[in-house]
Order: C-alpha cells, then structure tokens, then sequence
C-alpha cells in the first residue's frame, strides 16, 4: 500500500514537472511570437512615415530622384519580406536609403528649416529608436526560448512538440559595415 503511495506521488509530480516545462515553452515561443510582432508594428510605422518625409524631400530636392527611388525600392521591399531574415536584409536596405535621404536633405537649407521636414525627421528617429529595442527584445525572447528547446529537460518536450530553433533579427556584417552613398 505503502508503496503504491509513493509510486502515485512520483507520477503526480512528474506529471506537474512535464505540466510546468510545456508552460514555459509555450510561454517562450509566445513572447517571441509577441517580440516579433512588435518589430512588425515598428516597421509599419516606420513604413507609414516614409512616404511624407519622401514628398517633402520631392518639393526641395527635385534632381535627387535616384535617391527618392532608392527609399521606396526599399519600402515596398520590407513590406514584401515575410521570413525574419528577408525582413532583416530589406530593414538594412531601407536603412541605409533612409541614411541617404538625409544626407541630400543636409544640402538644401531650406529644407532642414522646414518644420514639417523637421517633424517628420524627429518621428522618424523615434521609430528608429522603438524598431532597436524591438529587435534587442525580439533577439532577447529567441535567445530565451532556443535556448529552453535545448536543454534537458526541456529538449525532450519540445522535441515532442516539435518546436524548432528561431532566427535571430541580425544583419550581416558585410551590409552593416558598407558606408552609405549618396551620389549627386
């Protein structure tokens, strides 16, 4: 009797054990889920932004349409992406025409004193600054979260409920060390 008491009592708590790992992995995988998303609205704001600071530009800068061309190339890229490390490439693209957008908009005076100009700029660097601590906390969740699928003995439930590692949101060395052209 005895022993069937303590052979009830191990399964209990092994089946509280499997209970509280397969919570914490369905809690990772949602905050990367969650992380993820919140990149996603970012970028959308981001996106939104990107045509009125292109029209104002248009107005001063009428000759720079290579790199006008350029930024909408690139948003309408990072739209377009769907996986996280297409997403990261077109982020890097746009990033860099954005960079080439205000170094033309740095030639024309009249420009830079433009208070819609000046507004949208100052928005957009606030987006900027949010789509940064999105990708850390994104990064962060998939760090949290592969690394939870790897160790024992968590692996051995998310290997049952086919759980696969996460891409991290990077940019590759290469791309991030180009210096941004701005041809006049």
């Amino acid at each position: 009797m005895i022993i069937l008491i303590i052979i009830g009592i191990i399964i209990v708590v092994i089946l509280i054990a499997i209970a509280l790992i397969y919570n914490g992995l369905i809690i990772a995988r949602n905050r990367v889920n969650n992380a993820w998303a919140q990149i996603d609205v970012q970028l959308r704001k981001r996106y939104d932004l990107i045509p009125n600071l292109v029209n104002t530009v248009k107005g001063y800068a009428k000759h720079e349409k290579t790199v006008l061309t350029e930024v909408t190339k690139a948003r309408t890229s990072l739209m377009k992406a769907t996986s996280v490390k297409s997403k990261a490439k077109a982020d890097t693209m746009l990033t860099g025409a954005l960079k080439s957008l205000f170094a033309v908009a740095e030639n024309y005076p009249k420009l830079q004193a433009d208070e819609n100009f000046r507004l949208l700029q100052e928005q957009l660097e606030g987006v900027e600054n949010k789509i940064a601590y999105s990708r850390q906390f994104y990064n962060d969740s998939v760090l949290d979260f592969n690394n939870k699928i790897q160790i024992f003995p968590y692996n051995m439930i998310a290997g049952m409920m086919n759980l696969k590692k996460k891409d991290y949101f990077e940019i590759g060395e290469e791309e991030a060390r180009r210096p941004v052209r701005v041809s006049f």
